[in-house]
């Protein structure tokens, strides 16, 4: 049955697509441009494989105004394996430039950047945690600059961190200055394309894209273009660097436009698809008005609130517009709030397993009016509708 009406849905990833692009995707599963077989049983190198992997590409270059300095392609793995492919890429294009195995600093925020910084201790590389923010088993938000430590920018890699914590609730409001020369890596799986960015500030981007951008199983990276050069094996052998898996080496799958191995085309169909929508509406500077003005109509509510209704943990200042994280005080109260969320159309909003609570996601999917329906049941709940 034909789905009618945007659902008022705030899960957290995968996360809700458009209406119209679901109904377009649909009839491309199908039959594509009349070529009588669906995306999903097309070759991955054939001309119309080719095409959808460059229009996402060029979709995405043009809505974050990707300078000529960096290269955008597609993996598999998700945020996870970039965990991974961030070490061997980034250690290996650093032992070309510096003939040495290079340490790699990660600023931990929230649980994403933590996971990505057992992943690198895992791999063997020497880490520095420049800040830690976990507090009393929680994050609470991102500590002033003043208490971060980073390594010596002579021996330094990189350093990492995670632009939104879709677990945690935190996310960066600007982009961390880092010791002149160390380049900067930046997750931005759960906030990508939901404001305008400066990707000349940044070495690395990735970005799982079932949040923002489409469905689970691809990857966007953006990655600059000096990266891609790295020492040959014998030297990282040497050096004690772990090599990349081939479908993890940046440089082998840039050369091979996203297509060395058999990229989910159709997954990157909807890419396009949800990009396209994204440059009709007026980019990025329009995302980021929409996505700050829902995110602080929620807050505003929440803070509104009587005192003993909500609890909202993350500082002010690193609040996250995507994923507002409140718990809701008293005995039964979670129950009350979600089920009558649930009568009332919306579905979603329960927090993590790791941590429980509320989570409201605010992705580029989520529209105002259901931000609005959703804004109604808080004051009814706490009682100031």
């Amino acid at each position: 049955m034909p789905r009618l009406d945007e659902p008022h849905y705030f899960g957290a990833g995968p996360a809700l697509l458009p209406t119209a692009v679901l109904q377009q995707a649909s009839i491309d599963l199908l039959n594509y441009k009349d070529s009588g077989l669906g995306l999903g049983e097309i070759s991955h190198r054939s001309a119309l494989a080719v095409d959808v992997v460059n229009t996402a590409v060029a979709n995405i270059k043009s809505l974050l105004d990707v300078p000529e300095t960096h290269d955008v392609f597609f993996l598999q793995g998700g945020g996870t394996g970039e965990f991974a492919a961030v070490v061997y890429n980034m250690l290996a294009s650093y032992a070309l430039k510096t003939g040495k195995k290079g340490k790699a600093d990660y600023i931990v925020t929230g649980s994403w950047s933590d996971k990505a910084l057992q992943e690198a201790k895992r791999l063997g590389i020497d880490v520095n945690i420049v800040v830690n923010s976990k507090r009393d088993g929680k994050y609470r938000g991102i500590p002033d600059t003043t208490e971060w430590k980073f390594g010596s920018p002579e021996d330094t890699a990189y350093v990492y961190y995670c632009d939104n914590e879709t677990v945690d609730g935190v996310e960066f409001s600007y982009v961390p200055e880092v010791p002149e020369g160390v380049d900067l890596v930046a997750d931005m799986s759960s906030n990508i394309l939901s404001k305008k960015v400066d990707v000349s500030k940044y070495a690395l981007i990735f970005a799982g894209a079932q949040k923002n951008i489409g469905m689970a199983g691809v990857t966007v990276v953006i990655c600059k273009r000096s990266l891609l050069q790295k020492a040959p094996d014998a030297k990282l052998v040497e050096l004690n660097i772990p090599l990349a898996p081939l479908v993890l080496d940046f440089a082998i799958i840039a050369k091979n436009n996203s297509l060395y191995n058999t990229l989910p085309i159709f997954n990157v169909h909807i890419v396009s698809l949800t990009t396209d929508r994204l440059i009709a509406a007026g980019g990025l500077a329009v995302q980021e008005q929409i996505s700050g003005d829902n995110a602080a109509k929620l807050y505003a509510a929440l803070d509104a609130a009587p005192e003993g209704t909500f609890g909202l943990i993350v500082a002010k200042n690193s609040r996250s517009r995507m994923n507002i994280v409140f718990t809701i005080l008293g005995e039964g109260k979670e129950k009350e709030f979600l089920d009558g969320a649930k009568v009332r159309g919306m579905t979603g909003l329960a927090g993590h397993r790791s941590v429980g609570g509320i989570r409201v996601s605010n992705y580029n999917a989520v529209s105002p009016s259901s931000v609005d329906l959703l804004v109604s049941w808080i004051n009814e709940f706490a009682g100031t509708k």
